[in-house]
């Protein structure tokens, strides 16, 4: 068999996002406690006012039960609060409290730094590795 899955580019690509999600992981689960599932669900929420369970499942390629988990973790520590959604009263959108947005402020020079790390290890080759890795991420 020639298959070599080693330089299989959906593996390649699988492999390296697993290692950097659990290295970054480790820099903010130190610093502030949070899973990398409760920092998706801040990270979006810093984004946008306000955002249902659904949504964030749609953005973050993350299971519905694992984003409501983290929701209830985030709720429960009082870094998110719910509120029924104005439009669909059986949805609950979910907004950065104070407090949320004070462990955002935390996390962001944490992103920062870990995001020139890799840039520099990619080296010259970051602007089009950059650009070919959006173009994966969009499906174009």
């Amino acid at each position: 068999m020639s298959f070599d899955l080693t330089a299989f580019l959906p593996y390649q690509l699988a492999v390296a996002a697993s290692r950097i999600s659990k290295a970054f992981a480790e820099r903010y689960k130190a610093e502030l406690g949070l899973s990398i599932p409760e920092w998706r669900v801040l990270a979006h929420l810093a984004q946008s006012d306000a955002v249902s369970v659904r949504e964030i499942h749609a953005r973050v390629d993350m299971d519905k039960s694992k984003v409501s988990r983290a929701a209830a973790r985030l709720e429960e520590a009082g870094l998110i609060e719910k509120r029924e959604n104005p439009d669909d009263r059986r949805l609950l959108d979910m907004r950065l409290t104070p407090k949320g947005r004070e462990v955002i402020a935390r996390i962001v020079p944490i992103a920062d730094e870990y995001q020139a790390e890799l840039l520099a290890m990619i080296g010259t080759h970051a602007p089009e590795f950059r650009a070919g890795l959006l173009k994966l991420y969009e499906g174009k």
